[in-house]
């Protein structure tokens, strides 16, 4: 494929196979995943709002702003440089300020357990 290709783009390439089960037969569903050998070549930008100790502990290793009031305020007013939201319960009142913002794209996150 790589040595056929004409284009300067990276193309698609689908790939289809007949397994010859029924779908209607619970015993005969096919579901699985493929890891591919290089990723999907994007890093994901996770924002963690964390509070107390668990902020304290994690700060040295990631890049961490402690000031959540500050995260939140500049979500509001339209920061979007992170692809996935996570956060503690006890940080789920300041996160359900971001509601507005954060539920129509797909964002709201989950309380997770603490890091």
């Amino acid at each position: 494929m790589k040595k056929t290709h004409h284009t300067k783009f990276n193309e698609t390439v689908e790939l289809a196979i007949n397994l010859g089960v029924d779908p209607k037969h619970s015993d005969q569903v096919v579901r699985g995943t493929v890891g591919l050998p290089n990723g999907l070549g994007k890093s994901v930008r996770v924002l963690v709002i964390a509070g107390g100790e668990k902020v304290v502990k994690r700060r040295k290793r990631a890049r961490i702003s402690s000031a959540v009031d500050e995260i939140v305020q500049k979500i509001m007013e339209g920061w979007t440089d992170y692809d996935a939201v996570i956060a503690t319960p006890d940080m789920m009142r300041s996160a359900g300020k971001l509601g507005k913002c954060l539920a129509p794209r797909g964002l709201m996150p989950n309380p997770r357990p603490a890091l």
